[in-house]
């Protein structure tokens, strides 16, 4: 569902009583704020992790984390940023920890080939040649530009969930969003 300006205020009263009641125990509160942006989260773990399973798990734990972290976060305070940070850090951890884990099997067993990234079943999405360019960013610019305009997070969402600050966000989107562009440039001459 799309809130649009009028319904803004509406959204933000309901999702702070419902983080209120959150805060004081109320499990149901908390299981619909976390429906609410649930989608969100995933998508940014997906987009760090490039593992749906991974994603999924750091869903899982970083929703775990954000219900024993409740009586950290304020309820003056938007609730998504706040959750999908929880859920990044989680995903960033899977993903340092793929990488180690990839890096063993590479010493231990080096004539075995990795597994095919094909077999994460992962839904094919629009614009599939303009995904491709954000793909071949490097990691930084390409997260800030995959959160920024393929979640759709704002930039105040993008910094917390990179834990970076926003005028870094601004810069990367930009070289990101620069990069793609002369990349759109060449393939059309």
């Amino acid at each position: 569902m799309t809130f649009g300006r009028s319904d803004e205020p509406q959204r933000d009263d309901y999702e702070a009583r419902l983080a209120a009641r959150a805060k004081q125990g109320d499990e149901i509160a908390f299981a619909e704020l976390v429906r609410l942006h649930a989608p969100v989260a995933h998508r940014v773990a997906y987009l760090i992790t490039r593992s749906a399973a991974d994603a999924d798990d750091a869903l899982q734990d970083g929703t775990v984390k954000a219900y024993y972290a409740l009586d950290r976060f304020r309820p003056d305070r938007p609730f998504r940023p706040w959750f999908v940070t929880i859920v990044s850090n989680e995903a960033r951890n899977r993903a340092r920890s793929g990488a180690r884990r990839e890096a063993l099997r590479l010493r231990v067993a080096p004539d075995v080939p990795p597994p095919d990234p094909a077999d994460d079943a992962v839904a094919s999405v629009q614009g599939e040649e303009l995904l491709s360019h954000v793909d071949a960013l490097p990691g930084r610019l390409r997260a800030a530009v995959a959160l920024r305009y393929v979640v759709g997070l704002s930039e105040r969402e993008t910094a917390a969930a990179l834990g970076i600050r926003r005028g870094t966000v601004k810069s990367r989107v930009s070289r990101g969003l620069e990069r793609i562009r002369q990349s759109l440039e060449g393939a059309s001459e």
